[in-house]
């Protein structure tokens, strides 16, 4: 009789132990409520705020990197199946959302629900700012110095020192 898998089970509950993080920095804040899954594949830097209902959703392969100085506000939600790194000095505002696997669209054979799974990175680089709900999708690189703006949904690249605003979020100008 042939053995079947349950995709759908649980990923437990989030709570976590800092010993069972990869590696933590020091002055790393975890405010009331914050959930984490796979700690054993990310890793976080010195000073870093986390706000609470944060939920860092790390993944059984692939690395959540969130770097030095780093603030991240309540009620985000970091997937990283793909692979995510936060250079140091970002600023990420409350109910962000960063995604880095998507269902691939296989046409009309089989429901999207149980379609391939492509993953793909995402790396936010130095000095950026995330503005509130913003919606960061996969295989997405934005540029050091960079802001997004609030409710942005960011569905390309984005250059170095750029503002981004809008659905899908469009360069609007470029800082000095």
């Amino acid at each position: 009789m042939p053995r079947t898998v349950n995709k759908y089970q649980s990923h437990g509950d989030g709570s976590f132990n800092i010993d069972s993080f990869r590696s933590v920095g020091e002055n790393v804040i975890f405010e009331a409520g914050v959930l984490v899954f796979h700690p054993e594949n990310i890793i976080l830097g010195n000073n870093i705020y986390i706000g609470h209902y944060t939920i860092l959703k790390g993944y059984y392969k692939n690395k959540m990197v969130i770097s030095n100085n780093s603030w991240i506000g309540q009620g985000c939600f970091f997937h990283s199946a793909g692979g995510l790194k936060i250079g140091q000095n970002v600023g990420i505002g409350p109910y962000v959302k960063i995604i880095t696997s998507f269902h691939v669209d296989e046409g009309i054979q089989i429901p999207i629900l149980h379609s391939d799974i492509q993953e793909a990175p995402v790396i936010i680089k130095e000095d950026c700012d995330i503005g509130v709900g913003a919606i960061i999708l996969p295989g997405i690189t934005i540029g050091r110095g960079s802001q997004i703006g609030a409710g942005a949904v960011v569905t390309r690249n984005i250059e170095p020192y750029s503002v981004a605003t809008g659905v899908p979020a469009r360069v609007i100008k470029k800082r000095s």
